[in-house]
Formats: C-alpha cells, structure tokens, sequence
C-alpha cells in the first residue's frame, strides 16, 4: 500500500526557516519522482518543487526559486524540502505526492499526481 506522509510544518516568522519531511512507504523512492504541493485558503493548488527519479533533476516555482531546497534520501526512503526565508505568501497546507506516471508529468499539473500525502500547515507570520 502506497502511503506518503508529510511532517515538520508549524508557525514560523517572516525570514524564518522549516524543513519539511515526507516519508514513503509501500514503494521504493529510488524509482519515483516526488513533488512538493501547497494549498492556501481560497486557492488551487500550486507545485511548489518536484525531484526526478533516476537523475534527481529538479524543478521550482518562481516565487520559491533562491530560498527553497528539494533533496532525496533513498535510503530513508525520505524527500525533503528546506524552506529558507520564508514569507507569509508562503502560508499553506503543504502535500507529497508522486505522479500517476513520471514520463510526461509536470510539477505545474496536480492532475498528474496519483498519491498524495495528507499534508502538513506551514504557517509564517509575526
């Protein structure tokens, strides 16, 4: 059973930092692209990073480009994504998921991600 669970949200300030963790299980990293999501209150949800399977390219989104990392610990089966100067922008339930099929997905297309964790409040304010 595949299984995505995302942990280390919580209130931050303005310029303050979070990592947060999404663990997997039910499926072995090594062969899945892993993306970062959020949901603000009245929005759609909005890629926020992804991490190719085999080569581990990457991919941001401009307003986090500079200041958000994405990283993948196979062994711990294990992705991250260290936020760094965070923003009230940036206030959102962030999610993990992977895509239904990683050849011709895009990070900005959440429809094309099939298994999604049950997300975590990432909260950046005074």
């Amino acid at each position: 059973q595949v299984q995505l669970v995302e942990s280390g949200g919580g209130l931050v300030q303005p310029g303050g930092s979070l990592r947060l963790s999404c663990a997997v299980s039910g499926f072995t990293l090594d062969y899945y692209a892993i993306g970062w999501f959020r949901q603000a209150p009245g929005k759609e949800r909005e890629g926020v990073s992804c991490i190719s399977s085999r080569d581990g390219r990457t991919w941001y989104t401009d307003s986090v480009k500079g200041r958000f990392t994405i990283s993948r610990d196979n062994n711990r089966n294990t992705v991250y994504l260290q936020m760094n100067n965070l923003r009230p922008e940036d206030t959102a339930i962030y999610y993990c998921a992977t895509p239904i099929l990683e050849y011709g997905s895009s990070c900005q297309r959440a429809a094309d991600f099939g298994s999604w964790g049950q997300g975590t409040q990432v909260t950046v304010s005074s």
